[in-house]
């Protein structure tokens, strides 16, 4: 066994996303992950990374005995994922009510997009609806045109998976005083907004522009941005410091009054026009050897299929390959009970023998 949480059991019932990216960051860190997968025909095989260092088993949960076999799974159990609809789990006869009475100190996690509660809890989601409610996605993007869609990052994951690890984390931690559970609401819509919650505080306070584009770090400033290179590829500058942008004034030759005023928005514009004009003159490669490295807050934009050969992540073995599947190492680093990341998942009910067979083994006598 490894990482910090070996010899936490954890029942995840499955579902889409953020649950199982929940999953799959406490099994990184030691957690033995049951998945309750579906028992289809069709649920035979899985690629998915999320799957990796967890077991499987297939469970009917219209069947009372299959049900009777996940209820003790739970009594035998640390912790509890599902990421169903509000009441779903209450009809299957498996809610926190039913499962906390068989095992007290249960930590049941929640995992939805709008919360257990609230006028919209019932209604079907995903991810850029979550956001688009928090004002995340309003404030991503170029001033002209649509907000820019982040791919799922802010919602499913940042705001649910994260925000519900954490919450378990915190729960086991009360329990170990305590000696009770307690459930988790774990919505994607309220880690969100905690998520952008500096931005919502800004905002109050009238230091915060409303429109995109048009403050310090999200696309209006010319010192903090990406810039096209002669080559069609980009970099970013993220030089907001005043020493930070003195250095930069250094490495590309800049002078005169309208360099010296670096935060006179007045001159963003133009100041934006010639940075974008000097990066032009170089390739990605050329301003690499240039900056990188430097305390200019430097780095070339990569494409995931080019980030498993850059130096740095090479070194600290950011990016692995488990099984054939390019992925994530597991995050982040501990000095003493170091995480890993398992083999993936192929076959959905693997361990489906090996489960009852733990289970009846630790059954009361």
């Amino acid at each position: 066994m490894h990482g910090p949480l070996s010899g936490l059991k954890v029942i995840e019932f499955s579902a889409m996303g953020p649950g199982p990216f929940c999953g799959m960051l406490l099994a990184d860190m030691g957690a033995d992950v049951i998945c309750i997968d579906r028992h289809s025909e069709d649920a035979n095989s899985t690629s998915s990374i999320f799957s990796r260092g967890k077991r499987s088993i297939t469970l009917n949960l219209k069947d009372p005995a299959d049900v009777e076999t996940a209820l003790q799974l739970v009594e035998q159990s640390d912790a509890l994922i599902e990421g169903f609809r509000p009441g779903v789990m209450e009809r299957l006869g498996l809610g926190p009510e039913i499962c906390l009475n068989r095992n007290s100190a249960l930590i049941y996690g929640r995992m939805t997009g709008w919360g257990q509660d609230g006028p919209l809890a019932h209604s079907a989601g995903h991810d850029i609806n979550y956001i688009a409610l928090t004002g995340a996605l309003a404030a991503i993007g170029p001033k002209e045109g649509p907000p820019s869609i982040p791919l799922n990052l802010i919602g499913d994951f940042g705001g649910g998976s994260l925000y519900l690890a954490m919450g378990i984390c915190a729960a086991l931690f009360e329990r170990s005083r305590s000696g009770k559970g307690q459930v988790i609401d774990a919505a994607m819509v309220d880690g969100a907004i905690s998520l952008a919650g500096t931005f919502l505080a800004r905002m109050s306070e009238g230091k915060w522009e409303n429109s995109r584009a048009s403050n310090q770090i999200d696309g209006g400033a010319p010192y903090y941005n990406v810039y096209e290179t002669k080559d069609g590829e980009y970099i970013s500058i993220g030089s907001i410091e005043s020493k930070f942008f003195s250095l930069l004034k250094d490495k590309l030759n800049l002078s005169g009054g309208l360099w010296d005023q670096q935060m006179n928005r007045d001159n963003w514009p133009m100041m934006k026009e010639e940075f974008s004009r000097i990066f032009r003159t170089r390739t990605r490669a050329q301003w690499c050897e240039l900056l990188e490295g430097t305390d200019v807050c430097f780095a070339p934009v990569l494409s995931f299929a080019e980030v498993a050969d850059h130096p740095h992540l090479k070194e600290r073995e950011s990016v692995i390959t488990v099984d054939g599947i390019l992925q994530p190492n597991a995050a982040p680093k501990f000095s003493r009970t170091p995480s890993a990341a398992g083999k993936l998942l192929y076959q959905v009910g693997h361990h489906t023998q090996e489960i009852l067979g733990d289970l009846l083994r630790k059954a009361p006598k």
